[in-house]
């Protein structure tokens, strides 16, 4: 892919909470990203991470899978956000049925 878009998450006020780049692309199968915290100065200093997210058929329904990682050793970053992980995509699969995401991940964490 020749041209990689520019992603940033904004919170409500415009603050910039996480920033990276489309890395690749293959629809509707595949998407990777970098990711970069933003927030937080420890977690930004240590760089981009990689997300991937693989979609596989499986009969009737989508396989989804989320593959974060960090060229570094104990990252911060990735202790910080794997807890995340299940509750996001339990929130996608609820939007996916129902059309709204659970409230839990409607908004910034407090203090951000």
């Amino acid at each position: 892919m020749e041209d990689r878009s520019i992603l940033a998450a904004c919170d409500s006020d415009g603050r910039v909470g996480d920033s990276g780049e489309i890395l690749e692309i293959d629809p509707p199968r595949r998407l990777v990203v970098s990711w970069r915290n933003e927030f937080i100065p420890e977690l930004r200093e240590e760089g981009y991470s990689r997300l991937t997210y693989e979609l596989e058929k499986k009969g009737g329904a989508v396989k989804l899978t989320a593959i974060h990682e960090m060229d570094r050793t104990g990252s911060k970053f990735i202790q910080a956000v794997s807890g995340g992980w299940p509750l996001i995509l339990a929130s996608l699969k609820s939007l996916l049925e129902t059309g709204e995401p659970l409230e839990e991940t409607r908004h910034w964490p407090k203090g951000m």
